[in-house]
């Protein structure tokens, strides 16, 4: 971006914080619609609250939905690391005491029983269990690859599984691999890593399979302080790069034909709560930025998205259900409980 488009969008953005508080006082806040093009929102920051007392969150990092249509939650308080609810936000039941630094959260039909992935980066493993908590298997840090001489330099973010029950590893907060094992958490190979090339990483702080191209499946993983995803094969061949400047995004979570990520903050206004939504499409460009800038593209290369509206702080990431409403889940945001965005026309 040039230097003068870059003033101009910090000024943008300064501006549109600058002018929340008295657009705030004439707006409830779940009267907001938020969101571009035909990726339009609703907000209702009061869906997930409970009483915090009995239920606490500390950090709220990340959101799946079961096949009952329950919505997941994974929380760093160890009161009840995983809260479990409704769509209504209704309080199912909670579990879990026992991960400090619970980060990552994944959700896997395995011969059609579901079990959860979780990456905890307190005790540098990630841990399978039952949608009730058993534990299944624990994958403690990789020293098959050579690169790790300690757990310490290992601090998995997120995991992604693909259809023959691979697993990919995320070390987003250590070393900035990708580990791939099988099924029974055999070591199979690792990529990315952090250097000079397109095909390194900086702050893989996600991945995801990506099958909206059936016959050219990738895995995608986050290179957040690129402000970029970049895709790679099954087997850990670097394909591309989608950038996206700006945008300090968190996992991709794909749904449909869309992909869906939250934005931790602004590039233009980092650390001071600065985060939004990304939405992209099938091809990989943003068509809509909900609590964000309007998507535009200068030469076929997107534009600087930032924050225009402070309704999120830093978002960690979204979960889309069946419905096709969006979840919000956020870090270090005030103990702040998940917000819920539903689809208008």
């Amino acid at each position: 971006m040039h230097r003068r488009k870059f003033i101009q969008n910090s000024a943008l953005a300064a501006t549109g914080m600058a002018m929340l508080p008295s657009f705030l006082s004439s707006y409830k806040k779940e009267d907001l619609i938020i969101g571009h093009n035909n990726k339009r929102y609703r907000v209702d920051t009061n869906w997930g609250k409970l009483d915090f007392e009995r239920y606490p969150v500390k950090d709220c990092h990340e959101m799946v939905q079961d096949s009952q249509g329950r919505i997941i939650l994974l929380t760093n308080e160890t009161k009840n690391n995983v809260i479990i609810y409704d769509k209504k936000g209704k309080l199912l039941t909670t579990w879990g005491s026992e991960y400090p630094g619970a980060h990552g959260l994944t959700l896997f039909n395995e011969n059609g029983a579901e079990v959860l992935f979780i990456c905890d980066n307190n005790r540098h493993q990630v841990i399978k269990t039952t949608l009730d908590g058993r534990v299944l298997m624990t994958l403690d840090y990789p020293k098959e690859t050579g690169q790790y001489t300690k757990a310490e330099e290992y601090i998995p973010t997120e995991t992604a599984i693909a259809p023959n029950g691979d697993i990919y590893v995320a070390d987003g907060y250590g070393k900035d691999f990708v580990i791939q094992y099988n099924s029974k958490g055999e070591y199979i190979r690792h990529f990315g890593g952090r250097g000079d090339t397109d095909a390194h990483l900086l702050n893989a702080h996600g991945v995801c399979m990506d099958f909206r191209y059936p016959e050219h499946p990738c895995v995608i993983v986050t290179s957040r302080q690129q402000n970029a995803f970049k895709r790679y094969t099954m087997e850990g061949k670097y394909i591309g790069t989608i950038p996206l400047p700006g945008a300090w995004v968190c996992r991709p979570v794909i749904k449909g034909e869309y992909l869906y990520a939250a934005v931790l903050q602004s590039q233009s206004n980092q650390w001071k709560e600065s985060g939004f939504i990304t939405i992209l499409d099938k091809n990989n460009r943003i068509v809509s930025n909900p609590g964000g800038s309007v998507p535009a593209y200068i030469n076929n290369v997107p534009d600087e998205s930032y924050q225009t509206i402070k309704l999120f702080q830093y978002p960690h990431d979204v979960c889309i259900d069946d419905e096709e409403n969006m979840y919000v889940a956020q870090w270090n945001s005030g103990h702040v409980y998940p917000y819920k965005l539903t689809p208008v026309s």
